[in-house]
């Protein structure tokens, strides 16, 4: 350890005259992912609880490179940073790197003041579903399609099966309670920061960090370290909080430790490719 590291790693624990802090969460991935790559409070609570608890604290700061993913799952992280930002009187500012959209636009939201940088993506306040339908493959093949539920509604646009315009009702039912929430999530946090006029804003449209500032969904343009080094001067420290480690369990000699089943590959394998998928909607 250098003597200056020393320095600050003592006054940190005295609390006297040591430099102030600025706590770094880096939310990076695709939001509810399965893995050591989503985006799950589960994955991010203990990160989360460690930020708010460093020494000599000023402010958190997110890092945001992330496409989106589950609505719920962003809701809970946002919820989670917001109620520790209220309970210990910390101010929180975001910073989106490459892309913070739909649910990475949902975690901005946890900053009291949004960042970007000119040639980000951000945006993108709407809901989508996607999939596909079968049903002639399975008719070529010779193979009958059987599907028997208890209640009307169980199933839900069955691929396998013809498209039912009563399903596609209910699907974009939900989808506008999800779109409702996502828009009063934005206001409630924007608030009269927000272009009222743009009509754009909640069309599911992605913006360059550049336009989304003169919309109101950010504050600035700036990276984090000097918008925290102009905020709190320059002998700042950001200090990076990481999530646990959780290594993967392969059989060992004497350790008793087990080796991954297919089923755990397979899945692995999946979530990448859903993963790429994600990222490729902007070009990344």
């Amino acid at each position: 350890m250098a003597l200056q590291d020393l320095k600050h790693w003592f006054l940190d624990r005295v609390g006297a005259g040591a430099p102030p802090a600025v706590a770094v969460l880096r939310l990076e991935g695709v939001i509810g992912m399965r893995g050591q790559r989503g985006l799950t409070l589960q994955r991010l609570a203990g990160m989360i609880e460690r930020a708010f608890k460093l020494p000599n604290l000023k402010a958190v700061a997110l890092s945001i490179n992330s496409p989106g993913g589950a609505p719920v799952q962003s809701a809970l992280i946002y919820r989670r940073i917001r109620d520790l930002s209220a309970e210990k009187k910390v101010p929180v500012f975001a910073f989106a790197e490459d892309v913070a959209a739909s649910g990475g636009y949902w975690l901005l939201l946890a900053g009291d003041e949004i960042y970007a940088d000119a040639a980000s993506l951000l945006g993108s306040i709407g809901v989508v579903s996607s999939g596909f339908g079968f049903p002639e493959v399975l008719k070529r093949l010779g193979v009958e399609r059987r599907l028997h539920t208890a209640g009307r509604d169980k199933s839900l646009l069955d691929p396998f099966l013809a498209e039912d315009t009563r399903d596609v009702g209910r699907l974009e039912r939900l989808q506008h309670e999800l779109h409702e929430t996502f828009k009063d999530a934005v206001r409630e946090r924007r608030g009269a920061k927000l272009a009222r006029e743009a009509p754009e804003l909640f069309e599911g449209e992605i913006f360059t960090g550049r336009r989304a500032v003169e919309l109101g969904l950010a504050d600035g343009l700036g990276d984090l370290r000097g918008v925290m080094r102009a905020r709190f001067g320059d002998d700042v420290r950001l200090r990076l909080v990481m999530p646990q480690r959780s290594w993967r369990r392969w059989r060992v000699p004497g350790m008793g430790a087990t080796r991954p089943d297919l089923v755990e590959i397979v899945g692995d394998i999946w979530s990448a490719i859903e993963e790429r998928l994600h990222w490729g909607r902007f070009g990344l």
